[in-house]
């Protein structure tokens, strides 16, 4: 590689750009350009920082020291690497390991600090961007990066890759432009002519469509995304490659898994025949039409927009209300997540139902079905939970999470040591109940050895979950549990029944299920201020006059949702 291709990347960095000629020409004869193969480790947590780095093609990842396994940050070409180890002197406190082949220039301590001997501005760009990183990490706002390049491997030859490949960099566009290389465009070239298209475009998809096996294998070394098609409706298979099936084998780069379909509904079980070979974390995408691929596109580059819904027994069915203004003010979400009644609602978002459907299918299960009737002998809860579990099967059927239509999540509480658990796959009824299961009130969901109850337990907003998932964009519909349990009476034990029939009127005192809800919200109130944080659009109905459990509200609780959102909205 030339000097001159040097100049450009060096006059591009936010690091170096602000430096003149004179000062850029001697940084280049400071630099050292070496190659670094996928999967091996640049540096690890705990060494001395002796350099930083600049990547001139590929990507890198940062990983936390105290969890290998989760990558923290993505580093594409053309950004930075090790800045504040540089300036500080400090051992270095991530991992980062090249998650495909890569060619960078390091700059050495003691070169550096020569170069701001003799120019003093060079410090200005690199002790910039080191404070900017620091605070970043500090407020622990990281963002995860965004991928540029895109591997397009189908299954089989009867995939149309090709025009899934054409409409998936039409539907790029507006984040950047982009190019698609075939096998016939790259066969033969070296690293220095993909380096050269990767830097003249925002994104590359690497496509094969001939099945050519060093094509494709070149592919995957381009790539910082797997994008994995089949024909959903043929026979599940693995993929040519083993190596994909794996994800300790291809450098903890995310596979997408796109099954497309001939319309635009899934066909249950679709996903989990074709993700059965799979091992690890795995994300999969039903695609039937146009739409489809445009929340593809959202998605893979960094561009999707999640909803969150919170739990809230009655109150939550303010959600459909914030749903119908969202919806009149033109907000489309790629994937949904939530907690208790939030997730039970966000199914049926994420299960592509219109709003008036999803209207009339909670008024019939909630306030015609009263789920929460079926009182008995408290053993293990007030009510038996069959009526609850009922109205579930009967709303969503068979369906499994792999089948909706759109990602989903919900969050359960594991009594069994597990803490949180996000679930992403399984019976979407089963979740949904464990998910809502208020302590006390609904029986909790035994499976597998494990006793699961409501969410709100630990999250009740889980935006960060969203956020974790590298969602750009997150709008959140919050309920409060703002559920004051007061009281007139002065006691330490409950009287007898006789004298509490007598005082009913004279003295309040807190009702057993109020107590049992509250008791569940309250966990998760000190860090749910946080979580209203990470939201890009917050939505907190005024729901003081709906009861958590008068479902006989659920049209107040339907309109303050609307009337807030409208509000939220024009403000914006």
């Amino acid at each position: 590689m030339r000097q001159t291709d040097f100049s450009d990347l060096l006059r591009q960095s936010d690091v170096f750009g602000h430096l003149g000629d004179e000062a850029l020409a001697d940084l280049r004869g400071c630099l050292v350009w070496f190659s670094l193969p996928g999967g091996r480790p640049l540096f690890k947590a705990g060494e001395t920082a002796d350099a930083m780095y600049l990547l001139l093609s590929g990507s890198l990842g940062l990983f936390d020291e105290d969890d290998p396994a989760r990558l923290v940050h993505l580093v594409s070409a053309g950004d930075s690497v090790g800045e504040i180890g540089l300036i500080g002197g400090e051992a270095r406190q991530l991992t980062v390991r090249a998650l495909r082949d890569c060619e960078l220039l390091r700059l050495d301590r003691s070169a550096f600090e020569a170069l701001v001997g003799r120019h003093p501005q060079a410090m200005l760009g690199v002790a910039r961007v080191a404070v900017g990183r620091l605070q970043r990490r500090l407020r622990k706002e990281e963002s995860p990066g965004v991928a540029r390049t895109f591997a397009l491997l189908p299954a089989d030859a009867e995939v149309p890759a090709r025009a899934l490949a054409m409409q998936l960099a039409m539907a790029l566009e507006p984040y950047g432009s982009c190019a698609v290389i075939d096998g016939e465009q790259g066969a033969g070239r070296g690293s220095d002519w993909f380096a050269a298209r990767e830097a003249q475009v925002r994104f590359v998809i690497y496509l094969d469509t001939q099945g050519d096996p060093l094509w494709r294998q070149r592919c995957l070394r381009q790539a910082d995304v797997l994008l994995l098609p089949a024909q959903a409706a043929r026979p599940a298979r693995p993929w040519p490659e083993a190596a994909i099936l794996d994800p300790s084998r291809v450098g903890h780069r995310p596979r997408h898994l796109i099954l497309l379909h001939a319309g635009r509904q899934p066909s249950l079980g679709t996903a989990q025949r074709w993700r059965a070979p799979f091992s690890g974390e795995l994300q999969h995408h039903h695609v039937g039409g146009q739409a489809d691929i445009a929340r593809l596109a959202r998605l893979v580059s960094g561009h999707a927009r999640g909803l969150v819904l919170a739990g809230g027994g009655a109150r939550g069915l303010a959600h459909l209300g914030a749903l119908r203004a969202l919806k009149e003010a033109g907000h489309h979400f790629d994937c949904v997540g939530g907690t208790s009644i939030g997730a039970i609602i966000g199914a049926g978002v994420a299960a592509g139902w219109g709003l008036e459907e999803m209207t009339e299918v909670y008024r019939r299960a909630f306030v015609q079905g009263r789920p929460l009737s079926d009182w008995t002998l408290p053993v293990v809860a007030l009510t038996r939970g069959r009526r609850a579990a009922s109205m579930l099967r009967r709303a969503f059927g068979a369906l499994e999470i792999e089948d909706l239509k759109l990602p989903f999540f919900c969050v359960a509480t594991c009594l069994s040591g597990d803490g949180m658990v996000v679930r992403r796959g399984g019976p979407l009824w089963m979740w949904l109940r464990a998910s809502s299961a208020i302590p006390g009130v609904l029986p909790p969901v035994l499976h597998r050895g494990r006793v699961y109850v409501d969410g709100a337990l630990v999250d009740n907003l889980p935006t960060d979950v969203m956020a974790a998932d590298g969602i750009a964009h997150v709008t959140a519909v919050d309920i409060r549990a703002d559920i004051s349990l007061l009281t007139t009476a002065e006691e330490y034990s409950t009287p007898p029944w006789w004298q509490l029939v007598l005082q009913r009127q004279a003295i309040q005192r807190p009702g057993l299920v109020s107590t049992l809800v509250r008791a569940a919200m309250v966990n998760s109130e000190g860090a749910s201020e946080h979580r209203r944080g990470i939201a890009d659009v917050l939505v907190t109905p005024p729901l003081e006059h709906v009861s958590v459990l008068d479902w006989g509200d659920w049209e107040r609780a339907v309109d303050a949702g609307y009337r807030e959102t409208v509000r939220v909205l024009e403000r914006a």
